[in-house]
């Protein structure tokens, strides 16, 4: 099969305007991740999505692929289905421009669940983490998801799920926001409308959940480490420097 990695790259971030421009110890954030996932050599092709000039050029300049997007799109899923329309691939990997540091190990589990599919079952493939803090737990931030037998999604949610009625040790798994999609899951997610529990908890793989498509999650313990924040950047800083040196 045919994977191509896709990094969508906004210059707006409310949290940290121009976050993907900043300086990563001598690249901007977007270009070392870019630079990152061309070296797990796991793919045809890397690219990023942008709708912005600035991001553009420092991709381009480091001899990065680019592929222009519309400034709007109601979910992550209908701007990678946009930029990936006139592709030739059998699966589209999801990975966020913030996060410099993504495994290579993760990306490859993604891989798997798919090399593993023969009868093609699997539409979409995610990874969570056993998490076990309380107020990790109970922080709407983050993610919780809830699987079958066989690490199918049953439902994401920021509450907490499963409820905790009776004291059997359930375990509670946080999502790991990395996706892999089939690219016919994709371009049929654009032709779906926005769903009920998608619009309430602000989570568009509940689109796919409301429609019948499958995501299946492998659980992983390697954390991703996103800049979302000034602190993140000075954290990341700190790493990068180790790496280079």
């Amino acid at each position: 099969m045919k994977y191509i990695a896709m990094i969508p790259a906004r210059y707006a971030a409310t949290r940290f305007p121009a976050k993907l421009m900043q300086d990563l110890c001598g690249k901007p954030v977007i270009v070392r991740t870019y630079e990152a996932v061309v070296r797990t050599g796991l793919f045809s092709e890397v690219y990023v999505v942008t709708d912005d000039d600035r991001i553009e050029k420092v991709i381009q300049e480091a001899g990065g692929k680019v592929i222009r997007s519309l400034k709007e799109h109601h979910s992550g899923s209908d701007r990678l289905a946009e930029a990936a329309k006139d592709l030739v691939a059998d699966v589209i990997v999801n990975v966020q421009g913030d996060e410099p540091f993504t495994a290579k190990e993760n990306l490859e589990e993604l891989i798997r669940i798919f090399e593993e599919d023969k009868e093609e079952k699997v539409d979409v493939a995610s990874l969570m983490e056993i998490i076990t803090d309380t107020e990790v737990i109970a922080n709407p931030n983050n993610v919780k998801v809830v699987v079958n037998k066989n690490n199918e999604a049953l439902y994401f949610s920021r509450s907490v799920i499963p409820f905790e009625r009776a004291a059997v040790e359930a375990p509670y798994y946080k999502h790991i926001g990395i996706y892999a999609y089939r690219k016919r899951a994709l371009e049929e997610f654009t032709l779906l409308p926005a769903s009920v529990l998608e619009e309430t908890e602000k989570l568009e793989q509940l689109r796919y959940l409301e429609n019948g498509l499958k995501i299946r999650l492998s659980v992983t313990n390697i954390s991703t480490i996103g800049i979302d924040t000034p602190e993140d950047l000075k954290e990341a800083r700190k790493r990068q420097a180790l790496e280079v040196f």
